[in-house]
């Protein structure tokens, strides 16, 4: 038998550790090829020259250089245009 009555069970108590996403370098910082630049969920920043994206949306340096972040107008499916940070590796 059990000591307490009707205890039921409990939803919503789980809770996931942070992602750690976020802007990892920095303009005007120095980095070296392979590199983690940004972490993202979606493609809120872009990637531009010197810089590739991988299967998750990590935007990472192509080669060794500095980091550039430039507003850019890209136009979506619909028509509409949106700026996007684009990130580069000169």
């Amino acid at each position: 038998m059990s000591k307490v009555k009707a205890g039921g069970s409990t939803k919503n108590v789980k809770d996931s550790p942070g992602q750690r996403l976020g802007v990892k370098r920095f303009g005007g910082q120095k980095v070296n090829e392979g590199e983690v630049l940004v972490r993202q969920v979606g493609q809120t920043k872009v990637p531009g020259e010197g810089t590739f994206m991988s299967r998750n949306f990590t935007i990472h340096a192509a080669k060794d250089g500095v980091v550039h972040f430039v507003q850019r107008k890209v136009k979506k499916f619909t028509g509409r245009t949106t700026t996007r940070t684009e990130v580069q590796v000169r």
